[in-house]
Parts: C-alpha cells; structure tokens; sequence
C-alpha cells in the first residue's frame, strides 16, 4: 500500500475516518495551487486596479499623480520591507510606527542643537538602537513579540511626548528639509531610497545566507537550532533592520515637514503591516518575499489613490482594505492546512 494514503482501517487523531479525507498527494497538488495563487494573485490585482484607474480617471495616468502617489508611501513602504524579514522569521513589530515618530523627535531636537544632519543621522542611529533592544528582550528574554513591541512603542511614544511636551519641534532652514524633498531626475530622493532597499533586502533575503537563515528560523525554530543555526541572533538581527528602517521612515517625514511630532504611529505600522500581508508573506513565518510585499505596497496605494481621485468615502477605502487583509490571511491559513 502507497504511504501517500492514510490506511482505511486506522482513525485519524481526532476520530475522523480516513474515508472523507483526500489523499496526501491531492492535497498536496491542492496546496501548490493554492500556494501559486497566493503568489501571483496579489499582480494580477495590481494590474486590475492600475487599468480600473487608468481608464476612470483622466488624472491617474500621469507623471504628477504617480510619482505623488510613490512620494506618498515611501516611509511606510521601507517599514514594510523591514517588517517582511520580521515575519519571515516567524515574528511581530508593533513598535515599528512609535519608532519613526521618535526618530523625527530625536532628530528634530538635536538638529536644533548640533546640527541637521547630525540630528537625522542620530535620530536613526537611536531608532536602530529601540529594535535592537526589542530583539535582545524577545530572543534573550523569552517575550512575546506582539506584548513586547506593543509595550515598547508605548513607552517609545511617551518618551517623545515627554521631549516636546506635547509641542511640535520646528526645525528652520533648508538643510534639514533636503531628505525629505529634493529630488533627482525629477524624482523624491525618499523614492530613491525606497527602491534602493527594496533591491538592498530582496537580494540579501534570497542571494546571502542570512535570508536562508531567516526562512529557517521562521519555518521550524527547533530544526534550526539542531542545524546549529544562531536563531537567537538572527532575530536580533531582524529587530534591529527593523528599527534602522523605522528610523529612516521617521527621518523622512520629520524632514518632509520640517518638524518633529510624537505619536504611537499606530496608522503607520497597521499600514504596513497590512501591505505585508496582502502581498502574501505568512502571519506565521517561514513564508514570503520582498517583491511580494512591494506589490501588496502598491495595491493598498493605488486604492487609497483612486479613491481619493473618484471622491468616494475614506469609510469604503478602509472596508475594502479591511476585506482585502482578510483574504490574504485566510488564504495563508488555507494553503498551510492543504500542504500539511
């Protein structure tokens, strides 16, 4: 008898006959389609929306209104990149938005004192240093992730709060506005940036071996540990890319504004996420992919974008993200069941 199959005399765990179930190589078929569907459904989207737009919307087609829309989501586009790896390695980081609004807090201060770019460079420098704590208290403190982050971003938050006392920190001059609104050739350099970490992080997450080691740990933290695997360290390491680009996320709006403002960055962090996810990286780690985040980034940009451009209410725009994030986590949960 093939050991594909499950003997018609035995029970399952839970009591359930044999009978009703598919065989292990069905399911396995099913699970790869359910798995290329995952991967590629999230372009054909894209691709959807770009021509629903293009033909609804005199204004959407356009240089202006594309490299604004690009403009708009690059901070929260390099925290999702960042938070890819987070996931990846079977992990969460609520802290990511408190992070880049303490990053334009420090920054914004400092540049008061010791110069702009001296206060950019430590603001991230100090961003750097919140996700690599975040990364010793789990790894080393045995924490959990989601509690962890979330009490470290409160505290994050309240420390900026404490800095300003609740007053924006205005920063003159042009120099520290620079980041924020330069351009080359015609494009924002905070544009630039984000493409230079989206090519930076795909090609370190599937050409070096700490993107092997990333999948490893996120997909069996034991069986990583046995192949001698420092599992400890690389998510360490994942919390502090983590932190470093939440800190020039931060930078990049408090140089936009000219201005350094506390907040939770709660919006920020849920936007991310949710890119994250859409693009069809796994809630539960071991599974995902740079580009498919990139693509997730763009979906929930070009809806927010067409929206905006058809006058249709902000309520509509979140029930439809809301429905999209839904989709992409339950279809996660569908292809593990199917492969398992």
């Amino acid at each position: 008898m093939s050991d594909e199959t499950t003997p018609s005399a035995q029970l399952t765990a839970g009591g359930e006959s044999p009978a009703v179930r598919l065989p292990l190589r069905d399911r396995r078929s099913l699970g790869g389609v359910v798995n290329a569907l995952r991967d590629y459904v999230i372009v054909l989207s894209v691709a959807v929306v770009f021509l629903v737009l293009t033909f609804s919307s005199d204004v959407f087609l356009t240089s202006t209104n594309l490299l604004n829309v690009l403009e708009q989501v690059a901070p929260v586009g390099i925290i999702a990149i960042a938070l890819t790896y987070v996931l990846i390695a079977g992990e969460f980081d609520i802290s990511a938005g408190a992070i880049a609004a303490f990053t334009g807090v420090v920054a914004a201060k400092l540049a008061n004192s010791i110069g702009p770019w001296e206060g950019l460079i430590l603001g991230v420098l100090a961003a750097t240093g919140i996700g690599l704590l975040n990364g010793l208290l789990i790894a080393y403190g045995g924490i959990n992730s989601f509690v962890c982050t979330l009490a470290v971003g409160l505290m994050v938050a309240g420390v900026a709060v404490l800095i300003t006392k609740g007053f924006l920190l205005t920063v003159p001059g042009d120099t520290f506005a620079t980041l924020g609104t330069s351009e080359l050739l015609g494009v924002k350099y905070s544009v630039w940036l984000l493409v230079a970490i989206v090519v930076l992080f795909a090609f370190v997450l599937h050409r070096t071996t700490f993107g092997r080691w990333l999948y490893a740990v996120g997909g069996n933290l034991e069986a990583a540990r046995l192949s001698g695997i420092n599992t400890k360290m690389v998510k360490v390491s994942a919390f502090a890319i983590s932190g470093l680009a939440a800190g020039l996320a931060g930078a990049i709006i408090a140089s936009r504004t000219s201005q350094g403002q506390a907040g939770d960055g709660i919006s920020t962090v849920l936007f991310a996420f949710a890119a994250v996810v859409v693009g069809g990286t796994s809630v539960q780690g071991g599974r995902g992919a740079v580009w498919r985040t990139v693509f997730g980034l763009l979906l929930l940009a070009l809806i927010g974008n067409g929206f905006n451009l058809l006058s249709v209410e902000p309520i509509y725009q979140q029930i439809v993200q809301g429905a999209i994030i839904l989709a992409a986590v339950a279809a996660d949960a569908l292809s593990r069941r199917q492969a398992a």
